[in-house]
């Protein structure tokens, strides 16, 4: 038995999201709580699941909202270190009509960054049944050697490893660099979730089945690869089978941020109740549509940490 279901680590962030017009006529902005592997973990929180955060973030007012954000979601918080000389990470997101995104970081640096290998919490590491990471925690030297070493004990202590590349362009010295640590990534992972336009980064692939199949040549390590395509739905390649379950469009939705996070959260609470072995058709199928009516739900509101959807809310988008 081990003591958490998921541990994730990378970037605890604000999202300052366009929230309209003062009276004067300037850019309103709201500061939402964010970070795509805490993201994840106010999702498993709200299906019940035991998670715990490793990262860094300003001693603040930034750093100090955060903490109490995280804390509230039910995620453990006694790793999340506060680094006395750099602020809080901040992004910018501009969103477009279609509820897309641009992001604009105030990184250089930004605590997140400061994480290091002296940091780490073996014992929780080696207390873990899912490890998750991404790539914001591999764009420089210092916190890249947390990550991979994070990764490589909680693997050697036997947790099922999950990846999200979650690439940001404007955070990498350039994409070739970008292209190497990805790849490092997908070459240390049981379950990958990556999205359309990464998969072409990739692979320079358009065709989503030719694409999971590059990938799954160069890494056959990964053993259920997620393909995400926002309102074009979401597929699943896991040994033979392949699924596609289309996206619900039902209206409403405001912005993406938190989508593709929502998404990989219900896809590694499936794994925690079903494991990766012997999987059917099926039950990959009811994994894809219950992970794309969350990911759905969280377009309807702003932010992602504080907009998880309930379980409850969830069943009732699929029924």
């Amino acid at each position: 038995m081990k003591s958490f279901d998921v541990v994730a680590l990378g970037e605890l962030l604000i999202d300052f999201t366009e929230h309209g017009l003062s009276e004067q006529g300037n850019p309103l902005w709201e500061a939402n709580p964010g970070g795509a592997p805490c993201n994840v973990l106010a999702m498993l929180s709200k299906l019940g699941r035991k998670t715990a955060f490793i990262g860094k973030v300003g001693n603040d007012v930034y750093g100090r909202q955060l903490r109490a954000v995280v804390s509230e979601a039910g995620i453990d918080t006694s790793t999340l270190l506060d680094d006395p000389s750099v602020h809080t990470t901040l992004a910018v997101v501009h969103t477009f009509e279609n509820g897309d995104r641009d992001f604009s970081f105030y990184r250089n640096p930004g605590a997140d960054m400061m994480l290091s290998a002296n940091d780490l919490p073996m014992s929780m590491l080696q207390n873990c049944r899912i490890f998750h990471f991404g790539t914001l925690s591999m764009t420089h030297e210092g916190v890249r050697e947390a990550t991979v070493q994070a990764v490589q004990y909680a693997k050697a202590c036997g947790a099922i490893i999950s990846f999200d590349p979650n690439l940001r362009p404007p955070l990498w010295s350039s994409l070739a660099e970008a292209r190497t640590q990805i790849g490092w990534g997908l070459n240390h992972s049981d379950v990958v979730k990556i999205a359309d336009n990464e998969l072409e980064f990739l692979t320079g692939e358009t065709d989503f089945d030719k694409g999971a199949a590059i990938l799954r040549e160069w890494f056959p390590n990964i053993r259920l690869l997620n393909v995400t395509a926002g309102p074009e739905g979401s597929y699943c390649y896991y040994d033979k089978t392949r699924v596609y379950v289309s996206a619900f469009l039902l209206g409403g939705t405001i912005e993406t941020t938190g989508a593709g996070d929502t998404f990989c959260a219900c896809v590694l609470h499936d794994v925690l109740e079903n494991g990766l072995d012997d999987r059917t058709e099926e039950s990959l199928t009811n994994m894809l549509r219950y992970a794309n009516a969350a990911a759905y739900l969280v377009t309807t509101k702003k932010g992602a940490i504080r907009s998880m959807p309930a379980p409850e809310d969830i069943d009732r988008v699929l029924s």
